[in-house]
């Protein structure tokens, strides 16, 4: 990672209980916004566009996979057409439509995301943001 990336994430992971099913999952809305596998170990993957900065893995500790309350994880798209390709590879890839993709005016004029829950019913986002809108 160079010293100019702007974030403030190193990674994020999520668990699953059918690592087969949700990595096919990830692989397929992933895929529509840019990124790729790039590390496999056994029960574990990460996504990324250069580096490891998501992770689906089976729980280390054995115990099932929970999704959080309150919890969702937003990838970055590069245009509203992602965010759509995006959103239409995770409802033909088993997942559950969380919010169509469109402008939220309450998140602010340069803001357009869709929303969806994957199979394991944690919720994810795709957002673009045209800051030609602020």
């Amino acid at each position: 990672m160079s010293d100019d990336n702007p974030s403030i994430l190193s990674h994020a992971s999520i668990g699953t209980n059918d690592f087969d099913r949700a990595t096919a999952f990830y692989d397929a809305v992933l895929t529509a916004i840019g990124a790729k596998r790039v590390m496999a170990f056994p029960g574990a993957v990460a996504y990324g566009k250069e580096y490891p900065e998501f992770w689906v893995q089976t729980p280390i500790d054995g115990a099932p996979a929970t999704h959080g309350n309150g919890t969702h994880i937003g990838f970055v798209a590069s245009s509203t057409q992602a965010v759509h390709a995006f959103h239409e590879a995770g409802l033909a890839a088993g997942g559950t439509d969380d919010g169509a993709p469109g402008p939220r005016e309450e998140y602010g004029a340069a803001y357009y995301g869709g929303f969806l829950r994957d199979p394991d019913g944690h919720k994810i986002e795709a957002t673009y943001w045209d800051m030609s809108l602020t």
